[in-house]
């Protein structure tokens, strides 16, 4: 047995501890294809956060790594084990601790679900903004370990815009709070922007406080069914261009509509056909253009309407504000369900570029001529509004071949965002995945500086390593 896990033992409830190989081998890796992974010597799930500081101050005795890890539905790899480590998994650390709606704000534990937080808000008449399209499954602690955004950040903004202050185990084994309530507060230097999107790599985040808005009018859905991807870029683009500022403006294709219906029966191909009138160009065939509006009376009537017809000249086969909110509801849920559905077709990795919006049409040119290229199946979902665009990459398991030329083709599709100004992940977090992506977007004095920080707050390296960048 491993003297970490005989430390463990010492300082750790029996049922916080794991050690059993199967179960351990549930939490070596997230969601990311292709990602490399090791086998951790254990997994512990702390209740509170003084069992975290106590299974990093024995890590450190022993110069182990650590791994923290939430509800594993990374795309990049940051969550991935490494042989030897400790994986802290924070799932049962869900406690929603306090909402305040005089101060607009909750503290939470790092493993409440996204959704269930701005539910609990939602009924005191409040909103929590970020929403990832994992929102359902995807913690709050994992989302600020990626900084993540989601469907409504186009408008409202990412993760980092919402986190007052943070409870951290340190790289030196202290349990220390940074931040603030109070709405404004300038005290030194950003250590929670700091923190959010640091992926786990400078600290162990233990309680988190947000802060949250009043809860929204009801949403107006504009729907847009384009003949190809790049048609429906030029609508976003001209969507910006006119000024128009949507809480919402999402993109899904063809290939990524057939795999939901396929798998949940949702009849989205046949609302496609009808508005379509069989009219379906370039690779992954037609696309959905989701677009909504949350400005309240005639404002609001008057955006959409603007919207609409922003659709129609950018080639729209039919654009219309939704009169049904069932099927409005249909297509966002489509769009959620994207991801799982295409899981179900193959090995699927999974892309998180973003682009300046007025570059949106050609990228989407630029994977469908790079999908050709290297003869893989590319299906696309973009959070378009913001220039996020998120290719999915299908292969068929067991064919190496393929495997070869769908990871040339997301090499190039992150040499493409680049070279038009784009930045290699929007949301998801560099981990692995992206380490080579940041080296080029990144000079080296840059990266130093990085490392610096790295080194300073985590003196034994020990929180992640190897996640990022390189040593």
């Amino acid at each position: 047995m491993p003297a970490i896990v005989e430390a463990l033992r010492e300082v750790l409830p029996a049922d916080v501890l794991v050690t059993d190989t199967d179960v351990i081998a549930s939490y070596a890796h997230d969601e990311a294809e292709w990602a490399p992974f090791g086998t951790p010597a254990a997994v512990v799930r702390p209740t509170t956060s003084e069992q975290v500081q106590q299974v990093v101050l024995a890590c450190l005795e022993h110069d182990v790594a650590v791994v923290p890890r939430g509800a594993g539905t990374g795309l990049s790899g940051g969550a991935n084990a490494l042989d030897g480590c400790v994986v802290i998994s924070l799932e049962k650390m869900n406690r929603i601790v306090e909402i305040n709606a005089t101060e607009r704000l909750a503290v939470v534990q790092p493993g409440v679900v996204n959704d269930h937080l701005r539910a609990a808000a939602g009924e005191q008449g409040l909103w929590y903004p970020p929403d990832p399209a994992s929102a359902p499954w995807s913690t709050i602690g994992g989302n600020c370990a990626t900084n993540a955004g989601g469907l409504c950040c186009v408008k409202y903004g990412v993760t980092r815009d919402y986190v007052l202050a943070l409870e951290v185990v340190t790289g030196t084994g202290e349990l220390v709070r940074v931040g603030r309530r109070t709405a404004k507060g300038v005290v030194g230097y950003d250590l929670v922007g700091l923190m959010v999107g640091s992926e786990g790599t400078l600290g162990i985040i233990t309680e988190i406080t947000v802060k949250l808005r009043a809860a929204r009018a009801p949403e107006t859905t504009v729907v847009g069914f384009f003949p190809d991807v790049v048609s429906a870029g030029v609508a976003v683009q001209g969507v910006a261009d006119a000024g128009i500022a949507p809480s919402a403006l999402e993109l899904v294709d063809q290939v990524c509509l057939k795999a939901v219906d396929d798998w949940k029966n949702m009849g989205l191909l046949d609302m496609c056909s009808e508005h379509l009138d069989g009219k379906s160009e370039g690779r992954g065939g037609a696309a959905v253009l989701l677009g909504r509006i949350d400005d309240p009376g005639a404002v609001g009537e008057q955006e959409a309407t603007r919207m609409v017809d922003v659709f129609t000249s950018a080639g729209a086969s039919f654009a219309a504000r939704s009169t049904s909110e069932e099927e409005a509801e249909t297509f966002f849920a489509a769009r959620r369900l994207a991801y799982p559905a295409l899981e179900r077709l193959g090995d699927t990795l999974t892309e998180d570029v973003c682009v300046p919006k007025a570059e949106v049409p050609g990228m989407l040119s630029r994977i469908e001529e790079i999908a050709a290229k290297h003869d893989t199946v590319i299906a696309n979902i973009a959070h378009a509004g913001d220039g996020n665009l998120h290719p999915l990459l299908i292969t068929e398991p067991g064919d190496d071949a393929a495997r070869e030329r769908a990871q040339a083709a997301f090499a190039e599709i992150i040499d493409a965002a680049l070279a038009v100004g784009g930045t290699v992940t929007g949301e998801h977090g560099v981990g692995l995945l992206k380490m080579p992506g940041l080296e080029q977007e990144q000079t080296g004095v840059v990266i130093d500086m990085q490392r610096a920080i790295k080194r300073a707050l985590d003196p034994k390296g020990i929180f992640n390593p190897g996640k990022v960048f390189s040593a």
